[in-house]
C-alpha cells in the first residue's frame, strides 16, 4: 500500500473516532448548558480560531510540503532547519497575540458581540493559542514525512481528555451562571490540547533523527532562506485561512447585529445562533473528517509528484480523492436529510435546529469537495489563487448574511443561506482554478449514477420511517435501523453501478479482501 493510502486510512480511522468523541463532547455541553450556553461558546470560539490562524501563519501546510520535498532528497539538515525556524516563528507570535486576546476580551464581548457574557469564555480559551501553535508545527513535520499516526493519535487523546473533563467542569461552574459554564467548557478544551501536545512532543523526541535544541539559535539566525521558502507557501495559505477565520470572527458579530435589526433580542439571537452553529452545523460537518484526512495526505503526496513533474499521478490522486469525497459525502447527505428530526432529538433532546439540516444538507456536497481542492492548490504552489477565491467567498457570504438575516422574513435562516452561498462559491472557484493548472477528466456519468443512488436510498429511508417502523418505537433504535437500511441500499447501488472497484476494496486494511470477494462474486 502506498504512503498516501496508508496515511489516509490512519487519518480516516482517527478522524472517525475523533468525530464520534467530538459529538459526545457536544452532546454533553448541550445537555448541561443548553442552546444559550452553546451560543456563548460558539460566539467566542471563532475569535480563538482567528488568533490561532495568525499565530500559525500558515506554517503547518508549508512545513508538510517542504519536509516532504526535503525527505525525497534525503536532506536531514534542511528538515531540521525547517522545524527550528517554524518553532521560533510560532512561539514568538504566541507571545504577542495571547496577551492581546486577553486584553481585548472586554471590548469584543461588550461592543461587538452585543452580549457581555462572552467575556469569560474568551479569557478561558486564550491559553490554548501557544499550545496549538507548537503542536501544529510538530504535526506538520510528521505529515511531511507521511507519518500520520502521531497526528491521528494526538487528536484522539485531545478528545478523550476533553470529554473526561467537560461534564465535570461545566457542572462545577454552572451554579455561578451560564457564562461560567461556557468558560468551563473552554478550559476543558485547553487541557485536552495540552495533553495532545505532550504526546506529540514525546513521540517526536523518540522518533526524531536530530537534536532540535542543539545549535537552535544558530539555525534560526541562518534560516532566512528557509523562512522565505516557508513563507512562499505559508503566506498565501495563511491568507486563505485568515480570510476564513476573519469571516468566521465577524460572522457572530454580523449575525447579532443583523438579527437585532430584524427585531430579535440579544438572548434570543444567541440561542438561535447556538442552534445553527452548535447543533446543526456539527452534524453537517461530520463527514468532513473524511475530506480532512484526504486533504492532509494529499498535500505531501501531490507535492512529491509535482516535484517529479508527474502530472498523471497528480490527476490520479485528485480523481481518487474527489470520487471518494463525493461517494461518502453523498451517503452522509441522505442520512442527515432523512433523519434530521430524529438525530437532533437523540443527540440534543430537542428537534430544534433540524430545519437547518434539511435546508443546508443537499448543498454541503460542495463543502466536502472544498478541502481536497484547496489542498491540491496549495501543493501546486497556487495557494495565492486559493486565498483570492476564499476572499471572494467570504465577502459574498458576509454580505448575504447581513442582507437576509436583517429581514424579519428570513431571520436566522438568512444566516444559513449566507453560509451556503459562500461555501458553494468558493468550491466552484477552487475547481475552476484547478482545471486551469492540470488536465482533468470529469466523469459526468459516474456523478449521475451517484445522484441516482442517493435518491433511491433516500426514498427507502423515508419509506421505512413512514410505513415500516412504528412511530412509538424508541427514537435511537429508529435512527440506527434507518441508517443501516440507507447505507446498505446505497452501497449495493454503488456496486451495481460499478462506482466502487474491486482493487479499491482490496486495499482496505484487514477486511478488504473478504469484502471484495463477497461484493464481486
Amino acid at each position: 500500500m502506498s504512503k498516501f493510502l496508508k496515511g489516509t486510512m490512519i487519518l480516516l480511522a482517527a478522524g472517525l473516532v475523533t468525530r464520534v468523541l467530538g459529538f459526545i463532547n457536544r452532546i454533553v455541553i448541550a445537555r448541561f448548558i443548553g442552546e444559550e450556553g452553546v451560543g456563548l461558546y460558539m460566539m467566542a470560539f471563532p475569535t480563538m480560531i482567528l488568533v490561532v490562524t495568525i499565530t500559525q501563519l500558515g506554517l503547518p501546510v508549508a512545513i508538510s510540503k517542504n519536509v516532504a520535498e526535503a525527505e525525497a532528497r534525503g536532506d536531514t539538515a534542511k528538515i531540521k532547519k525547517i522545524l527550528v525556524v517554524s518553532l521560533a516563528t510560532t512561539i514568538s507570535l504566541s507571545i504577542v497575540f495571547t496577551p492581546a486576546l486577553i486584553l481585548l476580551a472586554p471590548l469584543l464581548s461588550e461592543t461587538l458581540f452585543t452580549d457581555n457574557r462572552t467575556h469569560l469564555p474568551l479569557i478561558a480559551i486564550a491559553p490554548i493559542v501557544p499550545i496549538i501553535a507548537v503542536s501544529s508545527v510538530i504535526r506538520g513535520y510528521f505529515q511531511g514525512r507521511q507519518n500520520m499516526k502521531p497526528a491521528a493519535y494526538s487528536q484522539v487523546i485531545e478528545q478523550v481528555v476533553r470529554i473526561s473533563l467537560i461534564a465535570l467542569m461545566t457542572k462545577a461552574f454552572l451554579p455561578y451562571g451560564i457564562e461560567y459554564a461556557a468558560a468551563g467548557a473552554m478550559l476543558a478544551a485547553v487541557i485536552g490540547e495540552l495533553a495532545s501536545l505532550l504526546y506529540l512532543m514525546t513521540t517526536f523526541k523518540l522518533k526524531k533523527k536530530f537534536r532540535v535544541r542543539k545549535q537552535f539559535f544558530k539555525f534560526v539566525s541562518s534560516g532566512k532562506s528557509t523562512f522565505n521558502e516557508l513563507m512562499t507557501v505559508a503566506l498565501p495559505t495563511t491568507g486563505s485561512r485568515m480570510i476564513g477565520s476573519v469571516a468566521w470572527f465577524f460572522e457572530p458579530i454580523v449575525v447579532a447585529q443583523s438579527l437585532s435589526l430584524a427585531g430579535v433580542a440579544a438572548a434570543a439571537a444567541t440561542k438561535q445562533y447556538g442552534a445553527l452553529t452548535g447543533f446543526a452545523m456539527p452534524l453537517l460537518m461530520l463527514p468532513s473528517f473524511i475530506t480532512y484526512s484526504l486533504s492532509t495526505s494529499l498535500v505531501p503526496a501531490i507535492s512529491e509528484a509535482n516535484s517529479q513533474n508527474n502530472m498523471r499521478l497528480i490527476e490520479y490522486r485528485l480523481q481518487q480523492t474527489l470520487r471518494f469525497a463525493f461517494i461518502t459525502g453523498g451517503l452522509a447527505v441522505v442520512v442527515l436529510y432523512v433523519l434530521s428530526d430524529q438525530l437532533m432529538e437523540v443527540m440534543y433532546g430537542s428537534p430544534r435546529g433540524s430545519h437547518f439540516i434539511k435546508l443546508m444538507a443537499p448543498f454541503f456536497l460542495f463543502y466536502y469537495y472544498q478541502g481536497p481542492l484547496q489542498a491540491t492548490l496549495q501543493a501546486l504552489n497556487l495557494a495565492r489563487a486559493a486565498m483570492t477565491n476564499s476572499l471572494i467567498g467570504a465577502i459574498v457570504k458576509t454580505a448575504v448574511i447581513f442582507l437576509l438575516a436583517s429581514q424579519p422574513a428570513f431571520g436566522i435562516n438568512g444566516v444559513a443561506m449566507g453560509i451556503l452561498t459562500g461555501t458553494v462559491l468558493v468550491t466552484m472557484l477552487h475547481f475552476a482554478t484547478v482545471l486551469k493548472a492540470i488536465s482533468f477528466t470529469f466523469f459526468v456519468r459516474d456523478y449521475l449514477k451517484t445522484f441516482i443512488a442517493m435518491v433511491l436510498s433516500g426514498v427507502v429511508g423515508f419509506w421505512m420511517l413512514r410505513d415500516i417502523l412504528a412511530s412509538d418505537m424508541n427514537t435511537a433504535l429508529r435512527v440506527i435501523l434507518v441508517s443501516i437500511a440507507i447505507t446498505v441500499v446505497y452501497i449495493i447501488l454503488l456496486l451495481i453501478f460499478k462506482l466502487i472497484k474491486k482493487n479499491e476494496l482490496i486495499r482496505i486494511p484487514g477486511i478488504g479482501k473478504m469484502i471484495s470477494k463477497l461484493a464481486f462474486k
